[in-house]
């Protein structure tokens, strides 16, 4: 199955290893290390033109990839549970 990140992404449900809400995440110095980290391997794909609501951390070829999206992350955890 299939969970629409936002705009015209979508990644396959069997790869999503976590749904994070960004305001609350972004409150501990290790998320936000790990976010800056990411960014800087290039590994954070912004889909949102829109003020960013959550993250999704997904497997991929070569480690893993961190989605940034407007929709929340409440919204797609109940997308996600609902295709499971």
């Amino acid at each position: 199955m299939y969970l629409h990140l936002g705009q015209d992404t979508v990644v396959t449900t069997d790869k999503i290893i976590g749904i994070f809400d960004i305001d609350r995440c972004t409150i501990s110095k290790k998320t936000r290390d790990y976010l800056t980290a990411a960014e800087k391997e290039k590994r954070v794909i912004n889909v949102s033109y829109e003020l960013p609501k959550s993250f999704v951390v997904c497997e991929n070829e070569g480690g893993v990839l961190v989605y940034i999206s407007q929709i929340s992350a409440k919204t797609l955890y109940s997308r996600f549970t609902s295709l499971n």
